[in-house]
């Protein structure tokens, strides 16, 4: 079933102004009222989608977690056991996501934001690492808790520089260099 452009529209406006609103403070902060008069719709209009401020971003923050797993996931569309000397960086979708929801991630990263925004990511990110080093069968010997929580703050590590250099390379750029990190042969 196709959804209603004109609900697409009102979605679209709310995120936009929910974004737009979580620049300046955090979401427990802001109103039902100025969320909508932001995005230039009618109290009743938002109560036909949402309860509270928090169901509309906790609906937008599923939208993009659903993508950034998608995004993960797309090396493995390719093959069935990903080798990092192998990697074909055009195969890597996770920089291509963070540039799709730029806007999210400048207020994720921002220093006048809460970080639970960064946690929440975080989260996110190390279920798909353990999920993943538990299906591949790691067997390296470490701790898939201690390897997933490394590897999830490595990718995340690089997210905040691209952010700190104001997103400056392209997500291609970004793919690149991933690959030569991680083919880095430490003592070689």
């Amino acid at each position: 079933m196709k959804t209603d452009l004109r609900i697409l529209k009102t979605k679209e406006a709310l995120h936009e102004s929910l974004i737009f609103l979580l620049k300046e403070r955090p979401l427990d902060s802001i109103s039902i009222t100025e969320l909508c008069q932001t995005a230039k719709i009618n109290r009743g209009t938002f109560y036909q989608h949402y309860g509270k401020v928090e169901d509309l971003f906790e609906e937008y923050y599923k939208e993009i977690m659903k993508d950034l797993e998608e995004s993960y996931q797309e090396p493995y569309r390719h093959t069935s056991r990903l080798e990092a000397n192998r990697l074909n960086p055009a195969t890597i979708r996770i920089f291509h996501h963070i540039e799709k929801y730029k806007k999210f991630y400048l207020i994720v990263f921002s220093k006048n934001v809460p970080l639970a925004y960064y946690y929440l990511l975080y989260e996110e990110i190390n279920g798909l690492m353990k999920r993943d080093f538990t299906t591949q069968g790691m067997d390296s010997g470490a701790d898939i808790d201690m390897l997933s929580a490394y590897q999830s703050n490595a990718i995340l590590g690089m997210v905040i520089q691209w952010h700190r250099e104001a997103f400056r390379k392209s997500a291609a750029d970004m793919n690149e260099q991933l690959v030569k990190i991680l083919n880095i042969r430490l003592g070689k």
